[in-house]
């Protein structure tokens, strides 16, 4: 009794630990690489997933545009019930050979002893009322059509497979574009970690300061009024750190937004700013002197440029005749007898081919031609452009990152330089050769120079995202 006890308490106690995980699970705790992030991009923004069903719907359109070559078979059925049927007026079309026969026999009319006349009397010529529908009508038929040849049709089938290279084009773009975001908004935050740590130094070595001199105030060796200096200092620290903090919330928020993540869920960030490289690839970026076939937006040019191109060519197709082979089979019930009716039967059937020569459409087609001739040249003319306005912009973000690069450097020797003029003048002042205002002057200055350093680490980071997206290089 007691093992089946101690069995029985061992399984509850895995039972609730399996179910403590799982809730652990359940809060939604990611800890998550800039890799990581993007890929949860890639499955989980909005406008990538709906660049990804776009695609689907291009497969759909594709396979729409084929179905048209296809035979298309369709069954059509009727009823109709003649309250009244229909009349059709004809002539007396019997008197009329009777006569012409007896003309030939040469039967001669007995009260005038004359061959009868081939013409039959004006008099006798009536026209008659002949009904040819039955009461009840019934039609059960199942027609079929099938293109034999149509230019446009063959056309529009290699504009629906480049219409889904369109839209996978649009796909990378939006893949692109959700990366540079994710990767800009991930590394926002890394700064504000950044800034918040030297805020927590400043404001450690400056409490120590204000400490000490709060001591030697009340020992009479210092006057108040230093220390309501480093009490402002310190109070300003303060606010500044709090307003980061509440800063760093938002772009958290920021960041999962661009994910493509709830707001609320909890994302811890894996990736320091020491792992990230940030001379990489300068000196190839000059040789490289086609890489604008990497860019997104030179490929959905050249797409466009060649939609333009098919429809020219479906325009001129339109020049061309077309050939359908049509079949036809029917069932036709008739009878004055609703009972009767589908008794007796009348099949019929029929195949064929239909040709459409285009002779004269008033001048439309040859507009219509020159139009798509002008929309190719503007396309031609856009992806010149865009060849100029990609290479300038590669150059423009190299230069911004080169720049970028020593800003940071500068800004990082000027850090490190105001902290030791702040060690330096503190020494002093404690020595008593130096002044409390240049020890509140050192410290503004080493709090300017954070924020230099804070915000040149930033640009860097975002003109690196910059250059790489300009070479093509976020895939």
């Amino acid at each position: 009794m007691k093992y089946k006890l101690l069995i029985a308490s061992i399984l509850c106690t895995m039972a609730l630990k399996s179910q403590a995980q799982q809730a652990v699970q359940d809060t939604g705790i990611y800890k998550y690489t800039v890799a990581d992030c993007v890929n949860y991009a890639y499955a989980h923004q909005d406008s990538v997933v709906n660049a990804a069903l776009d695609i689907k719907s291009a497969e759909y359109k594709v396979k729409e545009t084929t179905g048209i070559g296809l035979p298309q078979i369709s069954g059509t059925a009727g009823f109709q019930d003649y309250l009244k049927t229909p009349s059709i007026i004809f002539p007396d079309f019997i008197s009329g050979p009777i006569y012409s026969i007896l003309n030939q026999q040469n039967v001669k009319n007995s009260s005038t002893n004359e061959v009868i006349s081939a013409t039959a009397p004006q008099s006798n010529s009536k026209p008659q009322s002949i009904s040819l529908y039955q009461t009840y009508n019934s039609n059960l038929g199942v027609t079929l059509n099938q293109i034999l040849f149509d230019g446009s049709y063959l056309v529009g089938l290699k504009a629906s497979k480049t219409y889904k290279e369109l839209s996978q084009c649009m796909f990378t773009r939006s893949k692109i574009e959700a990366n540079v975001n994710v990767t800009k908004a991930y590394y926002q935050v890394l700064v504000s970690n950044e800034q918040i740590k030297l805020l927590d130094a400043n404001i450690e070595q400056l409490k120590q300061q204000l400490d000490q001199t709060i001591a030697q105030n009340k020992q009479g060796f210092v006057e108040l009024i230093d220390v309501q200096r480093l009490q402002v200092q310190y109070n300003n620290l303060l606010t500044n750190r709090d307003n980061t903090v509440r800063l760093l919330v938002l772009n958290y928020q920021l960041l999962k937004f661009q994910m493509g993540m709830p707001i609320n869920a909890k994302l811890v960030l894996i990736d320091k700013l020491e792992d990230i490289k940030l001379e990489d690839n300068l000196a190839d970026n000059g040789i490289d002197t086609s890489f604008y076939h990497n860019r997104i937006e030179y490929s959905l040019t050249e797409t466009n440029l060649k939609l333009n191109e098919l429809d020219l060519q479906r325009k001129k197709s339109q020049y061309l005749p077309t050939l359908s082979a049509v079949g036809n089979s029917a069932i036709t019930y008739q009878n004055n007898s609703f009972s009767q009716l589908y008794k007796t039967s009348y099949p019929a059937t029929y195949i064929g081919v239909n040709l459409n020569v285009p002779i004269f459409s008033g001048g439309q087609r040859i507009n219509q031609v020159r139009q798509s001739k002008i929309a190719v040249l503007k396309s031609e003319n856009d992806l010149y452009n865009l060849k100029n306005a990609l290479t300038l912009q590669a150059s423009q973000a190299q230069i911004t990152y080169t720049n970028g690069l020593q800003t940071l450097k500068n800004q990082k020797q000027s850090q490190e330089l105001a902290r030791e003029i702040l060690r330096v003048t503190e020494i002093k002042y404690k020595q008593g050769v130096g002044s409390s205002i240049e020890v509140t002057q050192a410290q503004t200055d080493l709090e300017q120079a954070d924020n230099n350093y804070i915000k040149g680490l930033y640009d860097t980071l975002v003109s690196k995202v910059d250059l790489d997206k300009a070479y093509g290089r976020i895939k």
